[in-house]
């Protein structure tokens, strides 16, 4: 199975997750290197789009790349995601980190410089290097022994700020870095203060740069907790606005709201909120272990798309190029002209023009070509990439879907993310159907006496009430009867069609859980069984 793979497929046979993934790595590299890489070389891709991909792109460990206003960025890897400090790290009031900081996992902390990490053929940073000195003197990798950098690593990026200034003081393409990090890492999270909401121009130029990877970014509304329920309420309305001029996409950008940060809150309100809103966060970053694979299947797939257009686009402005004189005119007016090309090239080859490269910034970078010794049509190339399109990416996706069910679940360990999971403070521990989970009496028994005043007065027969008598006094919650139907069958233990005094209890008792805002259980916890029913009754936690 899967003979294509090769040598480069990995060399294993499909066995343990290891040696699964490490097939699915060596099967993504060889078609880009057979493939793509061949298409790319002969209508120079990499001079126009983005570098060729290297070994270390296909086997690094998923990255999240966080984008955001100085200071706050370092506090939230530091300070709460990995609970420590790294080397490197420098937090203030005034605007302290101007630099790319890679965190990375390492067995003795301390810091590589850009220069000798875009050299170091293990690290996946090698092509940073065309951006010159300027940007690698602001370019660092961060190692350091800590839990949660065994399954990711995180890009720290300079802070932004308002105005011309830093843009113009920087003196490298700011967001091309960003770009180039983008195209790369597996989650882009952008950061704001719910108490100083601002996007600034070259926010929304970092922003725009992120332009075909939309499904790779997260919002992250810190600092909630220091404004009212009604100042959050306009504050979400206001950045799910500024965001909305930003990002040119027709699906809304997932925000969690919450005060991701070890300090006390400030306003109580909305803590369940909050929580709920870190524990979704914490799953989103620890399925990215899981998903690796997926997306770098993805990423090559939009390559793939990107540069067989790029293709197209080179070899008509090869074939429109007159072979002796005018050509300078020519070349002016085809750039010019460019637009009205790519209408042509979608109609005549069925592509998207969501899989064309932005016109102003293609026409700039034509400025300074020259066009002449640009390549014809080669079709057989364009066979190739689409036959790695239609049958080989199909096949390797299948692996990968086959293996996620067999394999164990990879998750993110360490830091912030060990004290969502278990204990008194993991998420609802204690609340909705997790109530009186550690206690010995059973949690129904409070409000019993209650429940046991209205069973009374349903006319039970022989210590039973029938289904009819009990549809009475619970469609009276208003619940809608798919749920009602789901409480009747966790109430009804013993699966007679009636209820006695204590599943009666336990039904009233489920309905306020879902009342107060919480989810049924899929099945019955054992705490929740009533006294007489836990013998014969078997439970699952």
């Amino acid at each position: 199975m899967f003979s294509w793979l090769g040598k480069q497929g990995g060399g294993r046979e499909r066995g343990g997750g290891a040696d699964v993934v490490q097939t699915v790595t060596g099967g993504l590299r060889d078609l880009y290197l057979r493939k793509l890489l061949p298409l790319e070389e002969h209508y120079r891709f990499h001079e126009f789009h983005s570098p060729a991909l290297e070994e270390a792109d296909f086997e690094n460990k998923p990255m999240v790349l966080l984008v955001g206003q100085y200071h706050r960025k370092t506090t939230f890897i530091g300070r709460y995601l990995l609970e420590q400090d790294f080397p490197g790290m420098r937090i203030g009031p005034e605007p302290t980190t101007d630099s790319f900081i890679a965190v990375m996992y390492g067995e003795t902390e301390g810091n590589v410089p850009g220069n000798a990490l875009v050299v170091d053929p293990k690290k996946p940073f090698r092509k940073l290097g065309r951006f010159g000195n300027a940007f690698l003197n602001r370019f660092m990798c961060s190692q350091l022994p800590n839990e949660v950098l065994k399954s990711i690593s995180i890009i720290d990026s300079p802070g932004i700020l308002s105005g011309e200034k830093q843009r113009i003081s920087r003196g490298y393409d700011f967001c091309q870095v960003l770009q180039w990090f983008a195209e790369r890492v597996d989650r882009i999270i952008l950061l704001f203060d719910a108490h100083k909401l601002d996007i600034s121009d070259e926010f929304s130029e970092a922003i725009k740069s992120f332009r075909g990877q939309d499904d790779k970014i997260r919002v992250v509304l810190n600092k909630a907790d220091q404004v009212d329920t009604q100042q959050l309420m306009r504050v979400y309305g206001a950045l799910m606005w500024s965001l909305g001029k930003v990002i040119d996409t027709p699906e809304v950008l997932r925000v969690y709201i919450g005060s991701f940060w070890a300090h006390p809150l400030r306003n109580t309100d909305n803590r369940r909120l909050f929580e709920a809103e870190a524990q979704d966060l914490f799953k989103d970053i620890q399925s990215l272990p899981q998903k690796a694979a997926v997306r770098k299947l993805n990423d090559l797939i939009k390559r793939a798309r990107l540069a067989k257009v790029h293709a197209y686009i080179i070899s008509y402005l090869k074939k429109e190029m007159p072979s002796v004189f005018g050509k300078e005119n020519k070349k002016k007016e085809l750039i010019n002209k460019l637009p009205e090309i790519y209408i042509q090239l979608q109609r005549e080859y069925h592509i998207s023009a969501g899989d064309f490269p932005e016109v102003k910034k293609m026409q700039e970078q034509l400025e300074n070509c020259d066009f002449t010794k640009f390549h014809s049509l080669k079709p057989k190339l364009i066979e190739t990439v689409d036959n790695m399109l239609a049958n080989k990416i199909a096949s390797l996706m299948n692996l990968i879907r086959q293996e996620e069910n067999n394999m164990p679940t990879e998750m993110v360990h360490g830091g912030a993310f060990d004290g969502t999971m278990a204990g008194p403070f993991g998420h609802g521990y204690g609340e909705g159907a997790k109530e009186g989970a550690d206690e010995e009496e059973w949690v129904v028994a409070k409000d019993k006496p209650a429940y046991d005043e209205i069973f009374y007065t349903l006319s039970p027969i022989n210590g039973k009430i029938s289904g009819i008598s009990a549809k009475k006094e619970m469609v009276t919650s208003k619940l809608p009867n798919s749920v009602l139907g789901k409480i009747w069958k966790l109430a009804d233990c013993d699966g007679d069609g009636m209820l006695d005094d204590e599943e009666f209890a336990l039904a009233k008792h489920l309905i306020k859980i879902k009342l107060d805002g919480y989810e049924l259980p899929g099945a019955l916890p054992s705490h929740l069984v009533p006294p007489s029913h836990r013998k014969p009754f078997q439970t699952a936690e």
